[in-house]
């Protein structure tokens, strides 16, 4: 029975059909194709493969792959990795200078720098013995 199935699948891929285009208001036939399904299959996977490979080669031999997210030279990675930490540490360096000045400031105009903890501790009074 699959041999059968086989068969007329195969009969039905190579069975020629014709398209025919003709023109709407003379009915006149423009263009005649006689085609088979074997042959369009054929074609758009031919017409798929060349525009993948045109597509891959297009990234891979033009500047295009610069634009690729996480694609670029080595040397270009490194040094952003440098830049990234520079500026980081100069951010922070920053923020401490701000607040340095910000505490003489504030002595200056007699606030207080910082607020005291005004918490209670209880603590417990120890017992002495008198000998």
């Amino acid at each position: 029975m699959p041999e059968n199935n086989t068969n007329t699948t195969l009969k039905r891929l190579r069975n020629r059909y014709r398209l025919v285009v003709m023109n709407d208001d003379s009915y006149e036939e423009v263009v005649t194709f006689k085609l088979s399904r074997l042959s369009v299959y054929i074609g758009l996977s031919t017409i798929f493969v060349l525009l993948t490979s045109l597509t891959v080669a297009l990234i891979v031999f033009t500047p295009l792959k610069l634009y690729i997210p996480g694609y670029g030279s080595a040397s270009a990675t490194k040094e952003l990795r440098q830049l990234k930490i520079r500026t980081d540490s100069l951010e922070q360096a920053m923020y401490y200078k701000d607040q340095y000045l910000l505490n003489i400031k504030r002595v200056l105009q007699g606030e207080e720098p910082v607020a005291l903890d005004t918490t209670l501790l209880n603590i417990p009074v120890t017992e002495t013995t008198t000998d």
